[in-house]
């Protein structure tokens, strides 16, 4: 699976598909039919040579001295990793955090290591990282507001910067939003759950948010590589990294794949464990019961807030989890905020508000919208069809 768009950043194109493709993958290895061929979503990419000139003998690891404070990662794959600053929110002076800067710098070192051994798979190093808690220990009542203020600390903290794409003359918000699409698609063809696409998201936010001049022919490569990393967080059984490369259509090789891989994580300092807005709506219906449908509408809104690049970088996950559990609660039950998250939050239906009709906009507009991704996903029984269901055409908000 690949992916495409124009040379200003437009829609996603099809394009032909491949003779002979490969069968796909179960989760154990085994090779299954395909049933379904998507579109490619291809030429994000612009990679010359029909895409297959980086696998002839390119070094994604080669390091070129620089003078300033950056890092220079790459000859095919040219990465800036900038020296954290101040002001990053990654970077406040904090006990977890302050390796940040010496982590990020160490990732020239790293590359150059990599570079002259095998590739290895980085993310089964052995690394010191605060684990998420599991939905199970969310629910201990006992707990359950000390957990929430730990989120809510995090979330600060591992939040992208607002500019992050600012630094990337090649990429604009709508590429960025077409990878998002892409990878809805993806998880779903892997199975992999909702908490998984929203770290992935916010492990590429953050990617994009510490380095600079990533080209555009690299934006699917760390689309793939947030989301294997992401995966292998969260996931109980996750796909192995031939079924990334494979699901790009081997755009990429499992050295490019691997070799990324370690990028990522020594950019983000190894720390994965970012709250979600997924993971604060799954601590909201803990404290108060709703129906099924009423769940499942509140997680697409929230889905659809990814594909939204000022929503994700203007809102806290809290904030944008608030939000969707208001307009999924007011388009199905015809009520807003309940007293027991106010108590539990501390966030009133005037902190929400401003949330609350951006992501209100954003429900009305998505039957609309080029990338349907999360639509289709939310359109099947599993999810009880919310996507189909009409948004209210008013809140009562003053």
């Amino acid at each position: 699976m690949n992916f495409s768009m124009d040379a200003h950043g437009g829609s996603p194109s099809s394009s032909s598909s491949k003779e002979n493709v490969p069968p796909s993958y179960k989760r154990d290895g085994s090779h299954v039919p395909r049933a379904k061929k998507r579109s490619v979503l291809g030429v994000l990419l612009d990679i010359e040579l029909n895409g297959r000139s980086l696998s002839q003998g390119s070094q994604l690891s080669k390091l070129s001295s620089v003078s300033d404070s950056s890092q220079l990662v790459g000859s095919s794959f040219d990465v800036y990793v900038e020296e954290p600053s101040r002001g990053d929110s990654e970077a406040t002076p904090d006990p977890e955090l302050q390796g940040d800067e010496v982590a990020a710098l160490d990732a020239a070192r790293c590359l150059l290591e990599l570079s002259s051994g095998s590739s290895l798979d980085a993310s089964t190093e052995s690394r010191p990282d605060d684990s998420l808690l599991s939905e199970e220990v969310m629910c201990v009542s006992e707990y359950a507001e000390e957990i929430h203020q730990l989120l809510r600390e995090r979330e600060v903290k591992f939040r992208p910067k607002p500019d992050l794409l600012d630094k990337h003359p090649e990429l604009t918000g709508s590429m960025r939003v077409t990878v998002v699409d892409w990878l809805v698609e993806v998880t779903q063809e892997f199975k992999l759950s909702g908490e998984t696409l929203h770290l992935a998201v916010n492990y590429l936010d953050r990617f994009l948010s510490r380095t600079s001049d990533v080209k555009r022919c690299q934006l699917q490569l760390l689309g793939t590589t947030a989301l294997m990393i992401a995966a292998k967080y969260e996931e109980t059984c996750h796909p192995e990294a031939h079924q990334f490369v494979y699901i790009t259509d081997c755009t990429y090789s499992m050295k490019h794949l691997l070799r990324m891989e370690l990028v990522f994580l020594t950019v983000l300092s190894f720390k994965m464990s970012a709250p979600t807005a997924h993971q604060f709506i799954r601590q909201f219906l803990t404290v108060q019961f709703v129906c099924r449908r009423t769940e499942n509408l509140t997680l697409f809104v929230a889905d659809l807030s990814l594909l939204e690049t000022e929503l994700c970088l203007l809102y806290n996950p809290s904030v944008l989890a608030a939000a969707a559990f208001c307009l999924a609660n007011y388009t199905l039950n015809k009520s807003l905020w309940p007293q027991s998250l106010c108590v539990f939050t501390g966030y009133t239906v005037a902190d929400i508000t401003p949330c609350l009709s951006d992501l209100h906009k954003l429900y009305v507009n998505a039957e609309g919208r080029p990338q349907q991704a999360v639509r289709e996903k939310y359109s099947s029984s599993k999810y009880h069809g919310v996507s189909g269901i009409a948004p209210p055409t008013i809140l009562p908000l003053q």
